[in-house]
């Protein structure tokens, strides 16, 4: 006989505290070895925390909506029956998974039976357990098929590796989709609205997009801007846009070839020295609805061909703000890129992340009258891009170099990003 301890789980490597999102087990349930017992909210994801051990769910000594450091006892499995009524009889706090958590109120204190193994719990981000059968479903998709009655097993899934999402659910059930698909177009985040006076606690994503912009302080950085023509860009852009084609796919697949000829850029500063990645991971920054930012992996952008990069690209964007996303899928960057001029910004410097090497800022591309090299005045189509470089691994040469060819790529031959 043995108990074993649910603790909360460092779902990335970035993640000091995970909030309790629901428990998808109640004391007293059976949980079987990997089905998922409940559902925390890491620094930018929801994921599914599952069993190593077969049991019983004996205590739940934090409630949905508390907030645990990574490593803190939240739960109890026994494995017998026998065990469980001891812990009953003891008095083992077991407080309701919907109650309300106070912030000075600490957990139980547990009386131990035998001694607890190391922890016995893993993240599991896309997997839920049905019966006998395992279905590919994301946390939402499962919650949302329990208030409609919807049954997961036998739907077809529109997700990535035929995974089931909300979406889906929803039109089993005759609902039109509250979440557009990864094809369309995906709306401006909402703006969140305080009350004059009102002082907003930082959620869990802003929290930690404060502590990187802390770390980036450290960081000895610099900026180097460029002007770049965009009137064959924007020429090609419309030739590709009606099958599908971003602008902000055209872009990191730019950056992507461009990083080809300048890994020096690619790179990123650690303490035995400059370390030079496998792949060329284009990150891009979104900003996430209720505050806070996501960079969202475009992975070997190099290498994958335009149209696929902006399905991803749309596939990524949709589930960044479902909280979806697989840590890989947002902390692989190798360079980030910030594109503000959709917004209309002409000009802007970004504050580098850590553990990359560089930033670009990207303004909007804007008709300016300009003098030609043989003194005649003509109207072209610019835009301003800055990029912030760690000046530990970077220096202002190659930074300078790296947007010389961007431009030269931009300006002259865009249609090379098609092939």
């Amino acid at each position: 006989m043995a108990t074993f301890e649910i603790f909360m789980p460092a779902l990335s490597s970035t993640m000091t505290e995970g909030k309790i999102v629901e428990w998808l087990k109640q004391p007293g349930d059976r949980v079987e070895r990997g089905e998922s017992v409940l559902v925390v909210e890491s620094d930018k994801a929801d994921m599914d925390v599952e069993s190593f051990e077969a049991g019983f769910l004996g205590a739940v000594l934090l409630p949905a909506g508390s907030t645990a450091p990574v490593g803190e006892t939240i739960g109890l499995v026994v494995e017998t029956e026998a065990e469980l009524e001891n812990l009953r009889a003891n008095g083992t706090a077991t407080p309701s998974p919907t109650a309300t958590p106070t912030a000075t109120a600490p957990p139980a204190a547990v009386p131990p039976p035998t001694p607890a193994p190391e922890v016995k719990v893993e993240p599991k981000a896309e997997v839920a357990a049905v019966g006998a059968n395992r279905v590919i479903a994301s946390p939402r998709a499962r919650k949302l098929a329990q208030q409609l009655g919807v049954k997961l097993e036998g739907l077809q899934g529109s997700g990535p590796h035929g995974r089931l999402v909300a979406a889906d659910v929803e039109k089993a059930a005759g609902k039109v989709p509250s979440i557009a698909p990864a094809s369309a177009v995906v709306p401006l985040p909402a703006v969140v609205v305080a009350a004059p006076g009102e002082t907003k606690p930082f959620s869990t994503l802003q929290q930690a997009v404060n502590r990187n912009m802390m770390a980036s302080l450290a960081t000895p950085s610099f900026r180097v801007g460029y002007t770049i023509t965009t009137t064959k860009l924007d020429a090609f852009y419309k030739q590709v846009k009606p099958k599908g084609v971003t602008m902000t796919a055209l872009l990191a697949k730019a950056v992507a070839l461009t990083l080809v000829r300048h890994p020096q850029l690619n790179a990123a500063y650690s303490d035995a020295g400059t370390s030079f990645p496998t792949a060329i991971n284009v990150a891009v920054a979104v900003a996430m609805e209720g505050g806070g930012l996501l960079t969202p992996v475009l992975a070997q952008a190099d290498r994958v061909d335009l149209y696929s990069l902006s399905r991803n690209w749309a596939d990524l964007v949709a589930r960044a703000r479902t909280k979806q996303l697989k840590p890989e899928e947002y902390s692989s960057g190798t360079f980030t890129l910030s594109n503000l001029g959709m917004f209309g910004v002409d000009r802007f410097d970004a504050i580098l992340p850590p553990g990359t090497g560089a930033i670009l800022a990207v303004g909007a591309s804007r008709p300016v009258v300009v003098a030609n090299s043989d003194g005649s005045i003509a109207v072209k189509a610019q835009m301003q891009v800055n990029i912030t470089a760690d000046h530990r691994v970077i220096y202002g040469a190659d930074a300078a170099a790296f947007l010389k060819d961007l431009a030269l790529l931009i300006e002259n031959d865009p249609e090379s990003l098609a092939l």
